[in-house]
């Protein structure tokens, strides 16, 4: 299989993008039309906005709003006033006088985001955090408007969103706009390390890779009087595939994503299976997944996603090497590595015995550091690898087929068609029946190119 196609760039590591893009780069950052104007020295003060008031957004404005430098939030959106009032009233206690968000700022609907990036535009810092079906649209208006970016995972929900966000990177390196991707795993100064050892080959070449995440149930919220279908599902996100892409997508993608940085590559083909055996909430959810990725040179990756009360709960991964192993990923606050297969204490070789590190925090800190340092940071490409691979594995366990990345990328199957145009009195694309249940994927039925 040609992993070099149109469809898929080289495999690379973030400290390799980093570098090979560094040089290539340089003169399209300096003839940027926008450069002078985004650039923040120590003292100026950035302005924020946030787009996506939820729990997450709210503590990414916190993480935004404590690194170094001055910095003020003017402008939030949301598509529910309860919740921006809710996120408002927690950072202004937090940050009195950091928060300067009047009420012409504080802004509702599905088109809210553009005014919350043209309040800030241009030079200004948007936080993207709505569900992962609006990430795209709202990147390229930001990157448009001459924003940087804070996008949380994940990035998109089917390959043309991924295609708009690989795009919407390209145009940012152009403008010397930064870009920092929510997956703050890759900045875990412990998990950091634990893969800089396996990349110097402590346990030898990676045969295989585990990525886990068991727990209880996702949670479900019936709908309420009065509310919309379109704003029921948005208040339930994680339960529409439309909207967050999938479990093994949005609930997996931590760890899909370190066990990729282990072995240093990209998927290239997956087949799987995944199914709905004991949810009975109204949603799209399956309960349980099991896609195995193949890699270029052979090996596999296991990615298991099960959300079901009652089972037996892990979330990590599980590296196996030629000559050794390690337990590490979201979900593993310190990563050990071990000279056998067997991970006891007495085969421990490796272990982070550095400083405590907040990588939510560390994340923000890097970005608004290269803002006000004008370096290059764009972390666009990686992150979008990164939901690629989970929407592969998606694709794969609910068409029962074997797919490969090429395929995949290049599927022109949108799960909600003309979504930019969407109001909140639009009617979503997945409805319930007569019963009130939703579409359901259904292996071997179900087409996904």
């Amino acid at each position: 299989m040609n992993v070099q196609s149109k469809t898929r760039k080289p495999s690379t590591s973030r400290r390799e993008f980093i570098k090979q893009t560094s040089g290539a780069l340089a003169g399209a950052a300096l003839a940027s039309a926008i450069s002078a104007r985004a650039y923040a020295t120590e003292q100026n003060t950035i302005k924020i906005a946030l787009v996506g008031c939820g729990g997450r957004g709210t503590g990414a404005a916190v993480n935004a709003l404590s690194t170094k430098g001055p910095t003020q939030l003017v402008a939030m959106a949301d598509v529910f006033a309860g919740r921006l009032r809710t996120s408002l009233k927690s950072l202004s206690k937090r940050f009195a006088q950091k928060v300067d968000v009047p009420q012409e700022r504080q802004l509702l609907g599905l088109d809210a985001y553009k005014k919350a990036i043209d309040a800030i535009a241009p030079g200004g810092v948007i936080i993207l955090a709505t569900p992962p079906a609006f990430r795209p649209i709202h990147l390229e208006y930001a990157v448009a408007k001459g924003c940087h970016v804070f996008m949380e995972k994940s990035f998109a929900v089917d390959a043309p969103g991924i295609r708009r966000v690989l795009k919407a990177g390209e145009q940012a390196t152009k403008k010397n706009l930064k870009i920092a991707g929510g997956l703050m795993s890759r900045h875990y100064k412990p998990l950091e390390q634990a893969v800089r050892q396996l990349h110097q080959g402590v346990i030898g070449d990676i045969i295989t890779c585990w990525a886990y995440r068991e727990h209880a149930p996702v949670g479900f919220a019936q709908k309420s009087a009065g509310m919309s279908e379109l704003a029921h599902q948005i208040r339930n996100y994680s339960c529409f595939t439309w909207l967050n892409g999938s479990f093994i997508l949005d609930w997996l993608i931590h760890n899909i994503d370190a066990c990729c940085w282990c072995k240093n590559a990209w998927p290239v083909s997956a087949q799987g299976q995944g199914g709905r055996q004991v949810r009975t909430q109204p949603d799209q959810l399956f309960d349980h997944y099991a896609v195995e990725y193949t890699f270029p040179d052979g090996t596999r990756l296991f990615a298991q996603g099960r959300h079901m009360a009652g089972c037996w709960g892990f979330f990590g991964d599980v590296i196996h090497g030629a000559k050794g192993s390690a337990v590490l990923g979201e979900g593993i606050s310190q990563p050990r590595i071990f000279k056998r297969h067997r991970q006891t204490s007495e085969n421990v070789i490796w272990q982070y015995d550095g400083p405590r590190c907040n990588a939510y925090q560390l994340e923000h800190d890097l970005l608004f550091h290269a803002i006000r340092k004008d370096k290059r940071y764009n972390e666009t490409e990686r992150s979008a690898y990164a939901a690629m691979a989970g929407i592969l594995g998606r694709m794969a366990a609910e068409s029962g087929k074997m797919l490969t990345w090429e395929q995949a990328l290049a599927s022109n199957l949108e799960l909600a068609p003309g979504l930019d145009r969407y109001t909140m009195d639009s009617d979503p694309p997945v409805k319930p029946n007569a019963q009130g249940g939703y579409p359901i994927a259904m292996p071997g039925q179900t087409k996904v190119l």
